[in-house]
């Protein structure tokens, strides 16, 4: 069975619930490998026929450790099969929600050497009860500023699932 190394840098879980969702979209094909990019100092992406890297948004910025590891892997991540797909709540809007759109994406490809064939941009999820103090606080400033929820008893989950199983096609077929 063919196997795909599926990383990711997630802050709040919705990162890892997509990959996941993705996992069980690709298991008739491929053997998958969950792993934390922050867990994790070196992989070997050759042991793999393809990567999918997911990322999320956190405070305007992709996590530092993630252009680590494009550079620590840019070789093998320009060898293999490999995708890359961002997490926001901006995609929650019509038009954020693609790579042409996408400020972060705009801006992972300027910041990055890595420049991935197959790129998705998936909304995430609002999870007011489960924050410190001082997330939420931010979370909700940010959200009034851009027309969002902002009740703090909240849970929203903004993903679009049959997207998700769209880029997994994708993904499949690169």
């Amino acid at each position: 069975m063919k196997k795909a190394l599926l990383l990711h840098s997630s802050r709040e879980g919705q990162t890892v619930k997509i990959l996941k969702a993705m996992e069980s979209e690709l298991a008739d094909e491929y053997q998958c490998e969950l792993v934390d990019l922050h867990a994790v100092s070196s992989v070997n992406i050759d042991n793999y026929d393809k990567v999918l890297i997911g990322a999320s948004i956190r405070y305007g910025h992709l996590n530092k450790k993630l252009y680590q590891f494009i550079e620590t892997h840019l070789t093998a991540l320009k060898d293999k099969k490999a995708a890359f797909f961002c997490v926001n709540l901006t995609a929650r809007k019509p038009g954020k929600d693609t790579p042409e759109g996408s400020v972060y994406v705009k801006k992972f490809l300027k910041l990055s050497p890595w420049q991935p064939e197959l790129i998705g941009v998936f909304a995430g999820a609002l999870y007011y009860p489960r924050y410190k103090l001082f997330d939420r606080v931010m979370i909700q400033f940010i959200m009034r500023m851009t027309g969002g929820e902002t009740d703090a008893t909240k849970e929203v989950e903004y993903t679009n699932w049959e997207r998700v199983k769209e880029f997994s096609e994708r993904f499949r077929s690169l």
